[in-house]
C-alpha cells in the first residue's frame, strides 16, 4: 500500500476512485469524439477539412504540451485544482467553438480546449488513483479509470450526432461546454484523497528527475510508443466519420463507430488492466500494436459496408485506449510514484505530438488526394514499428524507483 493510500480509510478511498471515474467519463467523450462536427462543420462553413483537421491537432498538442505541466503541478500543490482549472477552461473553448465562424479564430479554440483537456483529462486523474492504492491494484484501478473515460466516449458520440441533428452543430457545441462544469462537484472526493507526491520540491528536483527518467531506456521506449498510439487515435476519431459518409454510407454509422470505439473500450480497458498484474505488461502492449496494424489492414482491403464499419469499430475498441493502464503502469513500476503525473504527463506529451500528426495530416492529404489511404497504410506501420519498440523495456525499478524506495 502506497503512503496515501494508507491513511484513507475505505469509504474515502472508494469515493475517490468514484470521483475520478466520474472525472474520466465527463472530460474525455466529448474531447475524443468531436470528429463527428467535422463534416457538417465544412459543409456549412465551406471549409476544406484541413481547417477543422489543424484546429483538433492544435487541441492534441496542446494537450500534450499541458499535461506534464499540469502532472508537475498535481504532483506538487494536489490534482483537484488541476483538474478544476481544466474544466473551466475546455468548457468555455467548447463554447467559442460554437460561437465562432472564422476559420483563424476556430483554429485558435484548439489552444484553450487543448490546454483544459490536457488539465482535466483521464491521465491526470489515472495518474492520482495510481497514487492511493496498492502496487497491486495500480494496473487495474488504472483500467477502471480508462474504463470509465471509454463509456465517456461511447454516450458522447451518439448524444453529438443527435445534438447535431436536432439542436444544430453550434448550439450542440455549446451544451457540450457547459458540459464540463458537472465535473466541478465530484472533485470534492479527489480532493480528500490525493495528497501531493512531490511537496516541497523545487524546479531543479523535477529536472533532475527528468533528466533520470530520460536517460533510462525503459522510459525512453515508453514515451517514443505512446507516439504510435497518439497517431492511431487520432487520426480515426477525427477522420472515420468522413470517410464512412466519403464511401457512401449514412451520417449515423460514422457517430455509431465511435461509439462503438468506447463502448468496447470498456472491455479493453478492463481486459489490459487485468493483464498488467498477470502477464508482462511490455509484451500484451507490443501484441495490441501488432493486433491494431493487422485490423486496420482488413479493414482497408475488404469491401466498405456498414457492417464492415462496425465490425472495425468493436475491435478498435478493444485495443483503443488499453494501451493507457499498461503504459502509465509501466512508468510507475520503472519511475516510482513521487513524480509519477510529471513523468507519465511527458509520456502523454508523446501521444498528443503523434496525436497532431495524425489528426492534421489526415485532413491535409485528404484536401491533396481526396483520399485517406496513405494515412491507413502509416497507420499500419507505425503499429509494427511500436510493437518492436516496446520489446526492450527492462519491467524492473529504474534508478528514480530505486531511489524513492531506499
Amino acid at each position: 500500500m502506497s503512503d496515501t493510500s494508507s491513511s484513507l480509510t475505505q469509504a474515502q478511498l472508494n469515493a475517490a476512485i468514484f470521483g475520478g471515474c466520474m472525472v474520466a467519463f465527463l472530460g474525455f467523450g466529448f474531447a475524443a469524439t468531436f470528429g463527428v462536427f467535422l463534416a457538417p462543420m465544412s459543409a456549412e462553413l465551406g471549409w476544406g477539412r484541413e481547417v477543422f483537421s489543424l484546429s483538433v491537432a492544435v487541441q492534441a498538442l496542446m494537450w500534450g504540451f499541458a499535461q506534464p505541466v499540469a502532472g508537475a503541478i498535481a504532483d506538487r500543490y494536489g490534482t483537484a485544482r488541476v483538474l478544476g482549472f481544466g474544466a473551466i477552461c475546455a468548457g468555455v473553448g467548447f463554447v467559442l467553438r460554437g460561437m465562432v465562424t472564422d476559420p483563424t479564430l476556430f483554429v485558435l479554440t484548439g489552444i484553450l480546449v487543448g490546454i483544459g483537456t490536457g488539465a482535466a483529462s483521464f491521465p491526470i486523474v489515472v495518474g492520482a488513483l495510481g497514487k492511493i492504492v496498492s502496487p497491486e491494484r495500480r494496473s487495474f484501478i488504472l483500467g477502471l479509470g480508462t474504463a470509465a473515460a471509454s463509456m465517456g466516449m461511447f454516450v458522447a458520440a451518439p448524444s453529438a450526432t443527435a445534438m447535431i441533428g436536432g439542436l444544430g452543430w453550434q448550439t450542440a457545441l455549446i451544451a457540450i461546454g457547459f458540459s464540463f462544469a458537472l465535473i466541478l462537484p465530484f472533485l470534492v472526493f479527489i480532493a480528500r484523497a490525493s495528497k501531493p507526491t512531490a511537496a516541497g520540491s523545487n524546479m531543479g528536483d523535477f529536472g533532475h528527475a527528468i533528466s533520470v527518467a530520460f536517460a533510462d531506456r525503459s522510459y525512453l521506449c515508453l514515451f517514443f510508443g505512446f507516439f504510435v498510439c497518439g497517431f492511431h487515435v487520432a487520426f480515426i476519431q477525427t477522420h472515420l466519420p468522413a470517410y464512412v459518409v466519403d464511401l457512401g454510407l449514412a451520417s449515423w454509422v460514422g457517430g455509431w463507430s465511435l461509439a462503438l470505439i468506447g463502448l468496447f473500450n470498456i472491455a479493453g480497458s478492463f481486459l489490459s488492466g487485468w493483464s498488467g498484474q498477470v502477464y508482462s505488461k511490455k509484451i500484451v502492449l507490443a501484441g495490441i500494436y501488432i493486433a491494431r496494424a493487422v485490423v486496420i489492414t482488413v479493414f482497408v482491403l475488404v469491401p466498405i459496408s456498414e457492417m464492415s464499419v462496425l465490425i472495425f469499430s468493436a475491435i478498435m475498441g478493444l485495443l483503443w485506449l488499453s494501451t493507457v493502464p499498461l503504459t502509465m503502469g509501466l512508468v510507475a513500476q520503472t519511475q516510482g510514484l513521487k513524480f509519477l503525473s510529471t513523468l507519465a504527463g511527458l509520456v502523454f506529451l508523446s501521444h498528443q505530438t503523434g496525436s497532431f500528426i495524425g489528426a492534421w495530416l489526415g485532413g491535409r492529404i485528404y484536401d491533396l488526394n481526396q483520399d485517406y489511404t496513405p494515412m491507413w497504410w502509416a497507420a499500419v506501420a507505425l503499429g509494427l514499428l511500436a510493437a518492436l519498440i516496446h520489446l526492450p523495456i527492462r519491467e524492473e525499478p529504474g534508478p528514480l524507483a530505486r531511489a524513492e524506495a531506499g
